[in-house]
């Protein structure tokens, strides 16, 4: 990421985070309530009848409208942690909590079919390949998140308003194999945000683009998502890009570990 785009998106967090912090905004007040809580949340894989623990007994809270960054070395378990999140997967053992208001949502009482319901209603993924619907026009794959949650009224126009945000208004009618790979994530970026959700995982979001394209769908994200008030949970294998975050966390050897006490252990300086 360039020297100067980072430090002039770390100036901009740095400054909405202290006037949220003097505004006593609910994301950085004392009592906030979380948006998601983890409890416990452990996965085992079992390979050649040896068991392999990814994620043990994580206990974390994360709040509205927080930039979550989370690093960690390909293979330690992050994309497992958004899946869990998410509910594409189910822990074996522990609980996710997802707030919706005053309803809190443990994604282990839900069956598989419940929690495709809620992630389609309440999460927005973006993934590092895009994974759009080749058959789809580049309008009809981000209307589709609306037409699904039956908000098929308004789908078109908040669709449309979207794609002129991520600036593709002109490319309506085209199919994702006629875009180059940022245009495609940045399609993914709309259709992620197209039915309003509370919590957006993004997957290694830049990590199949060159630096300067990755660059400009990272601050196209962090954009869309802070006007928005969104929480983002970001997975990534870039450093850089927690200069940009409201807080950094790092997965090694199963455990969540702040970034402080991270580089304090690998003896690593800012």
């Amino acid at each position: 990421m360039t020297t100067m785009m980072l430090e002039k998106r770390a100036e901009l967090a740095q400054s909405e985070s202290t006037s949220l912090q003097l505004d006593g905004s609910v994301r950085r007040a004392a009592t906030r309530s979380p948006l998601i809580k983890l409890e416990g949340l452990t996965k085992i894989y079992t390979e050649g009848g040896v068991d392999r623990t990814v994620l043990d007994a994580l206990d974390r809270e994360f709040y509205a409208g927080e930039f979550v960054c989370l690093l960690g070395k390909s293979g330690s378990g992050k994309s497992t942690l958004l899946n869990l999140i998410s509910g594409i997967d189910a822990p074996s053992r522990g609980d996710v909590v997802i707030y919706d208001g005053p309803n809190a949502v443990r994604l282990t009482a839900l069956n598989e079919q419940e929690r495709t319901l809620f992630r389609r209603r309440h999460i927005g993924i973006i993934f590092q390949f895009f994974n759009l619907i080749p058959t789809l026009t580049v309008l009809e794959n981000v209307t589709l998140p609306l037409e699904l949650n039956g908000q098929a009224r308004d789908a078109r126009s908040r669709a449309q308003m979207l794609l002129d945000r991520v600036g593709l208004g002109n490319r309506l009618n085209t199919f994702p194999d006629k875009l180059s790979g940022g245009e495609q994530q940045r399609v993914a970026i709309a259709r992620a945000l197209a039915h309003d959700p509370l919590l957006i995982l993004a997957d290694e979001p830049t990590g199949n683009l060159d630096e300067d394209t990755g660059d400009t769908v990272l601050t196209l994200l962090l954009e869309l998502t802070r006007d928005a008030g969104k929480t983002l949970f970001m997975a990534t294998h870039a450093p850089e890009v927690a200069r940009l975050a409201d807080r950094v966390l790092h997965l090694d050897h199963g455990k969540l570990v702040s970034d402080q006490a991270w580089r304090a252990t690998h003896e690593i300086g800012d």
